[in-house]
Protein backbone atom coordinates (compact mmCIF):
# COMPACT_ATOMS: atom_id res chain seq x y z
CA UNK A 1 0.00 0.00 0.00
CA UNK A 2 2.56 2.45 1.14
CA UNK A 3 4.31 1.67 -2.32
CA UNK A 4 1.38 1.98 -4.38
CA UNK A 5 0.53 5.54 -2.57
CA UNK A 6 4.26 6.61 -2.86
CA UNK A 7 3.63 5.77 -6.36
CA UNK A 8 0.68 7.25 -7.22
CA UNK A 9 1.48 10.73 -5.70
CA UNK A 10 5.24 10.90 -7.41
CA UNK A 11 3.11 11.02 -10.71
CA UNK A 12 0.47 13.78 -9.88
CA UNK A 13 3.61 15.84 -8.64
CA UNK A 14 4.70 15.19 -12.38
CA UNK A 15 1.76 16.78 -13.58
CA UNK A 16 1.70 19.85 -11.03
CA UNK A 17 -0.46 18.81 -7.82
CA UNK A 18 1.67 21.11 -6.02
CA UNK A 19 0.60 21.10 -1.91
CA UNK A 20 -2.94 21.48 -2.22
CA UNK A 21 -4.79 22.32 0.78
CA UNK A 22 -8.49 21.06 0.55
CA UNK A 23 -9.51 17.91 -0.55
CA UNK A 24 -12.87 17.66 -2.57
CA UNK A 25 -15.40 14.65 -3.27
CA UNK A 26 -18.26 14.97 -5.60
CA UNK A 27 -21.03 13.23 -5.70
CA UNK A 28 -23.60 11.70 -8.00
CA UNK A 29 -24.90 14.42 -10.19
CA UNK A 30 -22.38 17.47 -8.49
CA UNK A 31 -20.21 18.31 -11.12
CA UNK A 32 -20.85 22.14 -11.25
CA UNK A 33 -18.23 23.02 -9.02
CA UNK A 34 -15.79 23.25 -11.41
CA UNK A 35 -17.16 25.85 -12.89
CA UNK A 36 -15.68 28.15 -10.78
CA UNK A 37 -12.39 26.29 -10.33
CA UNK A 38 -9.46 28.01 -11.82
CA UNK A 39 -7.83 24.79 -12.93
CA UNK A 40 -4.08 24.47 -13.10
CA UNK A 41 -3.75 20.83 -13.83
CA UNK A 42 -5.75 17.68 -14.22
CA UNK A 43 -4.93 13.78 -14.38
CA UNK A 44 -7.40 10.90 -15.44
CA UNK A 45 -8.22 7.93 -13.02
CA UNK A 46 -6.65 5.87 -15.70
CA UNK A 47 -3.60 7.20 -15.91
CA UNK A 48 -2.78 7.76 -12.65
CA UNK A 49 -0.71 4.92 -11.19
CA UNK A 50 -2.73 2.21 -9.23
CA UNK A 51 -5.96 4.13 -9.00
CA UNK A 52 -9.13 1.77 -9.50
CA UNK A 53 -11.11 3.54 -12.32
CA UNK A 54 -15.05 4.70 -11.92
CA UNK A 55 -17.63 2.76 -13.88
CA UNK A 56 -21.01 4.41 -12.94
CA UNK A 57 -22.12 6.68 -16.29
CA UNK A 58 -22.83 9.40 -14.21
CA UNK A 59 -19.23 9.81 -12.81
CA UNK A 60 -16.67 11.24 -14.50
CA UNK A 61 -13.02 10.23 -14.12
CA UNK A 62 -10.55 12.56 -12.94
CA UNK A 63 -8.58 13.73 -10.44
CA UNK A 64 -8.45 18.32 -10.71
CA UNK A 65 -6.44 20.03 -9.31
CA UNK A 66 -6.52 24.26 -8.92
CA UNK A 67 -7.66 27.06 -7.16
CA UNK A 68 -10.90 28.10 -5.45
CA UNK A 69 -11.62 30.93 -3.14
CA UNK A 70 -8.10 31.32 -2.62
CA UNK A 71 -7.17 27.86 -1.53
CA UNK A 72 -5.36 25.32 -3.83
CA UNK A 73 -7.64 22.54 -4.01
CA UNK A 74 -7.84 18.84 -5.49
CA UNK A 75 -11.21 17.28 -6.74
CA UNK A 76 -12.56 14.10 -7.25
CA UNK A 77 -14.96 14.76 -10.26
CA UNK A 78 -15.94 11.08 -9.71
CA UNK A 79 -15.78 8.64 -6.94
CA UNK A 80 -16.04 4.59 -6.22
CA UNK A 81 -17.92 2.42 -4.77
CA UNK A 82 -17.95 -0.65 -3.25
CA UNK A 83 -21.27 -2.13 -5.67
CA UNK A 84 -18.61 -1.33 -8.91
CA UNK A 85 -16.54 -4.46 -7.47
CA UNK A 86 -13.92 -2.76 -5.70
CA UNK A 87 -12.82 -3.39 -2.35
CA UNK A 88 -13.00 -0.75 0.73
CA UNK A 89 -9.26 -0.87 0.73
CA UNK A 90 -9.84 1.04 -3.36
CA UNK A 91 -12.97 3.17 -2.48
CA UNK A 92 -10.89 4.84 0.43
CA UNK A 93 -7.17 4.90 -1.65
CA UNK A 94 -7.70 8.86 -3.40
CA UNK A 95 -8.09 9.96 0.13
CA UNK A 96 -4.94 8.42 0.78
CA UNK A 97 -3.66 10.10 -1.97
CA UNK A 98 -4.82 13.60 -1.40
CA UNK A 99 -3.35 13.31 1.98
CA UNK A 100 -0.07 12.51 1.00
CA UNK A 101 -0.31 15.60 -1.76
CA UNK A 102 -0.78 17.66 1.37
CA UNK A 103 -4.52 18.10 2.27
CA UNK A 104 -5.35 19.41 5.84
CA UNK A 105 -9.13 19.47 5.07
CA UNK A 106 -11.65 16.92 3.13
CA UNK A 107 -15.31 18.02 1.85
CA UNK A 108 -17.42 14.93 0.64
CA UNK A 109 -20.86 15.64 -1.14
CA UNK A 110 -23.31 12.63 -1.92
CA UNK A 111 -26.67 12.05 -3.36
CA UNK A 112 -28.88 10.19 -0.39
CA UNK A 113 -32.56 9.49 0.14
CA UNK A 114 -34.34 11.09 2.46
CA UNK A 115 -35.39 8.80 5.67
CA UNK A 116 -36.18 11.36 7.79
CA UNK A 117 -39.65 12.48 6.13
CA UNK A 118 -39.17 15.91 7.75
CA UNK A 119 -36.94 16.66 5.04
CA UNK A 120 -37.96 17.06 1.43
CA UNK A 121 -36.02 16.11 -1.90
CA UNK A 122 -34.09 18.69 -3.31
CA UNK A 123 -32.78 19.95 0.43
CA UNK A 124 -29.80 19.70 2.05
CA UNK A 125 -28.08 17.46 4.78
CA UNK A 126 -25.02 18.35 7.03
CA UNK A 127 -23.80 14.62 8.33
CA UNK A 128 -23.33 15.48 11.95
CA UNK A 129 -22.71 11.19 12.31
CA UNK A 130 -23.17 8.10 9.96
CA UNK A 131 -23.61 4.33 10.71
CA UNK A 132 -21.84 1.71 8.20
CA UNK A 133 -23.96 -0.80 6.78
CA UNK A 134 -21.37 -1.76 4.10
CA UNK A 135 -20.49 -4.54 5.90
CA UNK A 136 -16.37 -4.26 6.66
CA UNK A 137 -13.97 -1.07 7.28
CA UNK A 138 -11.60 0.13 4.83
CA UNK A 139 -9.02 -0.09 8.01
CA UNK A 140 -9.52 -4.23 7.97
CA UNK A 141 -6.40 -4.55 6.32
CA UNK A 142 -2.73 -6.37 6.78
CA UNK A 143 -0.58 -3.56 7.22
CA UNK A 144 -3.20 -0.59 8.50
CA UNK A 145 -1.18 0.41 11.21
CA UNK A 146 2.01 1.63 9.14
CA UNK A 147 -0.11 4.42 7.86
CA UNK A 148 -2.46 5.23 11.11
CA UNK A 149 -3.73 4.21 14.37
CA UNK A 150 -5.11 0.81 13.44
CA UNK A 151 -7.83 1.31 16.33
CA UNK A 152 -8.96 4.87 15.12
CA UNK A 153 -11.59 7.39 16.90
CA UNK A 154 -14.92 7.90 15.67
CA UNK A 155 -16.38 9.79 18.57
CA UNK A 156 -16.73 12.78 16.26
CA UNK A 157 -16.10 12.06 12.56
CA UNK A 158 -17.20 15.47 11.13
CA UNK A 159 -15.55 18.32 12.46
CA UNK A 160 -17.48 20.10 14.43
CA UNK A 161 -15.87 23.59 13.75
CA UNK A 162 -16.55 23.20 10.02
CA UNK A 163 -20.16 21.81 10.50
CA UNK A 164 -20.87 25.00 12.72
CA UNK A 165 -19.23 27.12 9.94
CA UNK A 166 -21.43 25.45 7.54
CA UNK A 167 -24.51 25.87 9.70
CA UNK A 168 -23.49 29.39 9.78
CA UNK A 169 -22.86 30.17 5.70
CA UNK A 170 -26.66 28.12 5.12
CA UNK A 171 -28.22 30.78 7.88
CA UNK A 172 -26.67 33.87 6.38
CA UNK A 173 -27.66 32.51 2.47
CA UNK A 174 -31.02 31.35 3.37
CA UNK A 175 -30.38 28.17 2.31
CA UNK A 176 -32.31 25.10 4.46
CA UNK A 177 -29.50 22.94 5.65
CA UNK A 178 -30.52 20.28 7.51
CA UNK A 179 -28.58 18.13 10.22
CA UNK A 180 -28.40 14.33 10.56
CA UNK A 181 -27.66 11.22 10.43
CA UNK A 182 -26.33 9.07 7.38
CA UNK A 183 -26.33 5.06 6.61
CA UNK A 184 -24.33 3.84 3.96
CA UNK A 185 -25.16 0.49 2.49
CA UNK A 186 -23.55 -1.40 0.19
CA UNK A 187 -26.12 -0.82 -3.03
CA UNK A 188 -26.61 -0.63 -5.83
CA UNK A 189 -29.92 -1.76 -5.41
CA UNK A 190 -32.30 0.53 -3.49
CA UNK A 191 -34.05 -0.19 -0.41
CA UNK A 192 -37.23 -2.61 0.59
CA UNK A 193 -40.10 -0.59 2.38
CA UNK A 194 -38.96 -3.07 5.48
CA UNK A 195 -35.66 -2.16 4.66
CA UNK A 196 -36.38 2.03 4.91
CA UNK A 197 -38.46 1.15 8.24
CA UNK A 198 -34.98 -0.94 9.67
CA UNK A 199 -32.99 2.38 8.87
CA UNK A 200 -35.56 4.83 10.41
CA UNK A 201 -35.59 2.45 13.90
CA UNK A 202 -31.95 2.45 14.23
CA UNK A 203 -31.47 6.56 13.75
CA UNK A 204 -30.67 7.14 10.23
CA UNK A 205 -32.27 10.36 8.71
CA UNK A 206 -30.64 9.60 5.11
CA UNK A 207 -29.56 6.71 3.76
CA UNK A 208 -26.87 6.62 0.34
CA UNK A 209 -24.10 4.13 -1.25
CA UNK A 210 -21.08 5.99 -0.15
CA UNK A 211 -18.97 8.58 1.78
CA UNK A 212 -18.45 6.54 5.10
CA UNK A 213 -15.88 4.85 3.75
CA UNK A 214 -13.63 7.60 3.08
CA UNK A 215 -14.49 9.74 5.91
CA UNK A 216 -13.31 6.68 8.06
CA UNK A 217 -9.89 7.09 6.40
CA UNK A 218 -9.79 10.77 6.96
CA UNK A 219 -10.15 10.28 11.00
CA UNK A 220 -7.42 7.42 10.02
CA UNK A 221 -5.39 9.87 8.71
CA UNK A 222 -5.96 13.08 11.13
CA UNK A 223 -8.09 15.28 8.37
CA UNK A 224 -10.52 17.68 9.16
CA UNK A 225 -13.61 16.45 7.53
CA UNK A 226 -17.08 17.21 7.03
CA UNK A 227 -19.76 15.91 4.52
CA UNK A 228 -23.04 17.12 2.57
CA UNK A 229 -25.84 15.11 1.29
CA UNK A 230 -28.39 16.13 -1.43
CA UNK A 231 -31.38 14.90 -0.84
CA UNK A 232 -32.71 13.45 -4.33
CA UNK A 233 -35.76 11.35 -3.25
CA UNK A 234 -38.30 10.80 -0.32
CA UNK A 235 -37.62 7.08 1.35
CA UNK A 236 -41.43 6.89 2.94
CA UNK A 237 -42.30 2.81 3.16
CA UNK A 238 -45.69 3.44 3.00
CA UNK A 239 -46.05 5.59 0.00
CA UNK A 240 -42.96 4.12 -1.94
CA UNK A 241 -42.89 4.27 -5.47
CA UNK A 242 -40.34 2.82 -8.13
CA UNK A 243 -37.11 4.69 -8.18
CA UNK A 244 -36.90 7.00 -11.30
CA UNK A 245 -32.77 7.56 -12.02
CA UNK A 246 -33.56 10.90 -13.94
CA UNK A 247 -35.58 12.37 -11.36
CA UNK A 248 -32.40 11.83 -8.68
CA UNK A 249 -30.14 13.26 -11.36
CA UNK A 250 -32.75 16.25 -11.68
CA UNK A 251 -33.44 16.73 -7.90
CA UNK A 252 -29.03 16.76 -7.57
CA UNK A 253 -28.62 19.56 -10.05
CA UNK A 254 -31.44 21.29 -8.82
CA UNK A 255 -29.99 21.81 -5.19
CA UNK A 256 -26.33 22.03 -6.56
CA UNK A 257 -26.04 25.57 -6.52
CA UNK A 258 -26.77 26.20 -2.69
CA UNK A 259 -24.40 23.23 -2.28
CA UNK A 260 -21.78 25.40 -4.17
CA UNK A 261 -22.46 28.20 -2.25
CA UNK A 262 -21.70 26.52 0.91
CA UNK A 263 -18.52 24.66 -0.34
CA UNK A 264 -17.02 28.12 -2.17
CA UNK A 265 -17.85 30.40 1.19
CA UNK A 266 -16.33 27.65 3.56
CA UNK A 267 -13.61 26.96 1.83
CA UNK A 268 -12.62 31.01 1.92
CA UNK A 269 -13.20 30.73 5.71
CA UNK A 270 -10.66 28.22 6.02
Amino acid sequence: MIKFINESTDYLKSKGFDNPEVGIILGTGLGQLLDHVEIIAEASYNHIPNFPTATVEFHKGKLIYGNLEGKKVVIMQGRFHVYEGYSLQDVTFPVRIMEKLGIKTLLVSNAAGAINLNFKKGELMLIDDHINLQGSSPLAFKGVSELGERFTDMSAPYDAEINSKFESIAQDNSINLHKGVYASVVGPQLETRAEYRMLKIIGADAVGMSTVPEIIVANHLNLKVAAVSVLTDECDPDNLKPVDIGEIMAMAAKAEPELITLFKKLIKSL
